[in-house]
């Protein structure tokens, strides 16, 4: 999704930061996070990111805010990149592929690989075992070995 407002991730720092204080207080930065992604944080998420603030300061520093807004756009990104793959391949826009849709898939972009190896590849995405893959299934499959505490969440 677009970020709800023009306004640049240095420019929202700057206009969430009531008193020019140099940092974001808790509900400042949820006020920011809304103002740059349009949804509002968990307590979860935002207990995260506070737990990570040093004691000496009192908020997200500039340089902190940046870096949690740069990994959150790039999962934002990431989680897009995935649906637009996953529906390239749900050729017939039933929300999940079945053996067939994904032998396919498979074998236009793997054809090196042997046609064996397909079925224990088809149950390895289909954590739910019910035969077909939904998004969520592809999706883990995706972020496979991946740091997904980095990408998902801000802290």
């Amino acid at each position: 999704r677009a970020p709800s407002s023009g306004l640049s991730r240095p420019r929202v720092f700057e206009v969430c930061d009531d008193d020019n204080k140099g940092y974001l207080s808790r509900e400042e930065f949820k006020v920011a996070v809304v103002l740059l992604f349009s949804y509002k944080p968990s307590k979860v998420e935002v207990d995260a990111v506070m737990s990570s603030v040093k004691p000496e300061n009192s908020g997200i520093l500039f340089e902190k805010f940046l870096d949690l807004m740069s990994a959150r756009k790039a999962a934002q990104l990431y989680n897009s990149e995935t649906w637009q793959i996953f529906t390239a391949f749900d050729v017939q826009s039933r929300g999940f592929l079945t053996f067939e849709d994904f032998k396919k898939t498979f074998n236009s972009v793997s054809s090196k690989l042997p046609e064996s190896a397909i079925p224990e590849a088809f149950r390895e995405v289909d954590q739910d075992s019910d035969g077909c893959i939904s998004f969520k299934d592809f999706e883990s499959a995706m972020k496979y070995g991946q740091d997904e505490g980095s990408l998902l969440y801000f802290a």
